[in-house]
């Protein structure tokens, strides 16, 4: 049940027909899993705490530097040499003290991904490196959990919503295992909000069941010649991960 301020901080949105009380309430009801609280988990932290999401786990192992700062949103001056997860926390406690924040300060692997991500309605990949990511798409395929990936390099970005075996999983796309790389991303700040807002949005439509979600598609974004792209993806039948599913 909605409180009488809930109703006055969700209104602009309750306003659409298609909304109401009941879209409200099921994000009111929701768990969403962030991985990542950087470039892309910024916008996707700061929007859904600000749509309602009832309880949002938010997982990361760094600490906020000087050179996240153009970029990532929720961070700040103040909040330098602090994990990103707190900084991003208190961010969220000022922006919506109606939502449910779990920190979690650490690096997924295989062995911890379980007590880690648990069972949220969705997962959200807002990481920087595959090898992290395959991790998480192996969970979320095991366990029958949707996974929006979202990913972003200078002024690109790409972004898909994985629900196997009804579409690919994210292995399934990726060219064999990736090797971890060293190399430092370059990427301009609105690239991240460009994308992690697609990403937010995507993942309230789900949530809500409004409209349509990126099943069995890549949308890619250019934003140095301002396009918008989509692609067709599918299964790959021989996948190590899906494809006996």
């Amino acid at each position: 049940m909605l409180t009488k301020k809930e109703r006055e901080l969700y209104q602009r949105q309750m306003l659409m027909p298609s909304w109401g009380t009941e879209a409200q309430e099921k994000l009111c009801r929701s768990t969403v899993f962030i991985a990542g609280a950087g470039g892309l988990g910024s916008p996707v932290i700061a929007y859904l705490a600000a749509a309602g999401i009832g309880n949002l786990v938010i997982c990361d192992s760094d600490t906020v530097v000087l050179s996240n700062l153009n970029r990532q949103i929720v961070h700040s001056f103040s909040t330098l040499g602090t994990p990103k997860v707190d900084s991003a926390a208190r961010r969220l406690a000022e922006t919506n003290p109606y939502v449910a924040i779990r920190a979690i300060c650490t690096r997924i692997t295989s062995r911890n991904m379980s007590s880690i991500i648990g069972a949220p309605d969705i997962i959200i990949d807002c990481l920087d490196n595959f090898q992290t990511r395959l991790i998480v798409n192996e969970y979320a395929v095991r366990h029958s959990l949707p996974l929006l990936h979202g990913g972003i390099e200078a002024m690109r970005g790409q972004i898909s919503f994985f629900t196997p075996p009804d579409t690919p999983c994210l292995a399934c796309i990726l060219p064999g295992r990736m090797k971890r790389s060293g190399r430092k991303i370059p990427v301009v700040g609105a690239t991240a909000g460009v994308i992690g807002s697609l990403q937010a949005l995507e993942a309230i439509k789900f949530l809500t069941g409004i409209g349509s979600t990126l099943r069995n598609r890549m949308l890619f974004w250019d934003g140095q010649d301002m396009r918008f792209d989509t692609v067709a993806i599918s299964r790959n039948p021989k996948c190590s991960v899906c494809g006996g599913k």
